[in-house]
């Protein structure tokens, strides 16, 4: 390994530590990714023809800009879906179109509560994403759950299901969106045969979970839930036709790829445009005093409110992890692996998926993109068990610390939930879900498909 390749590598490292403990420095991971994307390629450029054969002469910068622009490119098809994705969800969450979904979930019973719960969550999360869903779960709990005890209780359930949830969806989490924007899944395959494994490791703990909870809703809680309203611009109608509009397009992104063979974010778009036109439509219907208040739930105004750090973060270090992808660091890592676990993939990608508990799943699922190329045939094929487990272990394992996923994180901050309590209550929990759905997959590849 040349001194060159060794610093690059160096930047990475130290990077990706100052982004765990982020907690710790106070320093958003969004400015280290973009820090990291850039040093690593300054050092690149100190002598690019070691790693590009074409950069000679006159011709690196022509080669190494054409390296960046692919790389960017494969990039910005994840970006774009991310942000009409996060789009989308905003236009229904701000015009009321998730207010229905607190209906649907009131019961007296706890362990009734935490079932609906647990399904409303893995099934939303399928079609939104773990973050989104996580949220809307969090704010619908308030109003249901009034005892803090029990409250956390659900909320971790909320993050285990958030996450089982969006591994078997192409749409449900970033990773597998970034499989499916890269084509080593395809919609299909992934729900056909990760769904079941990923509800086993919802319905799991899940099980487990109900003997914490005892007794019946209190009657304040009920009451508090009754008499809550929320002062909103569009009729029910109208909110309930902006939550199909949103939610359904969302579940018509994968049929329009399979229809038009389009990339992904170009259906994301589509619904975005339709979401849009919907609800000028109905603002300019609206015949009321409050106009100008009206206005700030205009798609224009909800723009502002698209998490630009999250967005940047993705782009640091996707471009990060395709600098080393470019030094070829990434595929020796791959063949290391290869090597030390004899070829077992459930192996390499069950450690992967601890893994992902403790560090982000996003570059950690970008290196095994560069690591592993796709073969014709076998398991490291299209929809191959290699790329399916990794959609499946990347997305579930995060659960097993509360640190471990974007929802974990989110649920943390919402609940004031403790680290220490998590893992001392919920950790063993999680592991036991997730090394059962390996196990359902193994078992539904050996004698099912």
């Amino acid at each position: 390994m040349s001194s060159l390749t060794f610093s690059i590598i160096a930047v990475f490292v130290v990077g990706y530590l100052f982004i765990a403990l982020e907690s710790v420095t106070k320093v958003n991971k969004a400015a280290v990714a973009l820090l990291m994307f850039v040093l690593c390629w300054t050092l690149f450029m100190i002598d690019p023809s070691s790693y590009i054969s074409n950069a000679v002469g006159s011709n690196v910068a022509q080669a190494v800009s054409e390296v960046i622009e692919k790389h960017l490119g494969s990039t910005s098809t994840t970006l774009f879906f991310l942000m009409g994705a996060m789009t989308i969800v905003e236009i229904v969450d701000q015009n009321g179109g998730f207010n229905f979904v607190r209906g649907v979930m009131k019961t007296k019973s706890k362990r009734v509560l935490l079932w609906r719960i647990a399904f409303m969550t893995f099934f939303l999360s399928a079609i939104l994403d773990n973050l989104t869903t996580s949220i809307v779960m969090i704010m619908i709990l308030r109003k249901l759950v009034q005892d803090h005890k029990d409250r956390i209780i659900y909320a971790s359930l909320v993050i285990i299901s958030a996450n089982s949830g969006g591994a078997f969806s192409p749409i449900g989490d970033v990773t597998t969106i970034m499989l499916w924007n890269k084509g080593v899944i395809t919609a299909a395959g992934v729900i056909k045969e990760v769904l079941l494994p990923s509800v086993v490791s919802m319905v799991i703990p899940a099980f487990i979970m109900q003997y914490m909870l005892k007794g019946e809703m209190t009657v304040e809680a009920e009451a508090e839930t009754n008499s809550h309203t929320t002062a909103l611009d569009f009729t029910a109608h109208q909110r309930k036709a902006i939550f199909f509009l949103g939610v359904g397009g969302l579940m018509f992104v994968p049929v329009f790829k399979s229809i038009t063979h389009l990339p992904p974010f170009v259906g994301i778009l589509l619904v975005l445009g339709v979401l849009w036109t919907a609800t000028e439509v109905f603002y300019r219907n609206l015949h009321r005093e409050k106009d100008e208040e009206g206005t700030m739930k205009r798609v224009t105004n909800l723009l502002s409110h698209i998490d630009m750090s999250t967005i940047l973060f993705f782009l640091g270090i996707l471009m990060a992890v395709a600098c080393l992808e470019t030094i070829g660091v990434l595929v020796q890592l791959g063949e290391t692996l290869n090597v030390a676990f004899d070829g077992n993939h459930y192996a390499v990608t069950g450690i992967i998926g601890v893994l992902s508990s403790i560090v982000d799943n996003v570059p950690l699922v970008a290196g095994c993109m560069g690591m592993y190329p796709v073969a014709p045939t076998g398991d490291m094929a299209i929809d191959g068990i290699f790329w399916q487990l990794l959609a499946y272990c990347a997305g579930v394992g995060g659960s097993m610390l509360i640190i471990g996923s974007a929802a974990g994180v989110v649920v943390m901050g919402l609940e004031k939930i403790t680290f220490g309590w998590y893992m001392k209550h919920i950790s063993w929990i999680a592991f036991v879900g997730y090394v059962a759905g390996i196990f359902c997959y193994w078992l539904l590849r050996m004698f099912v498909f």
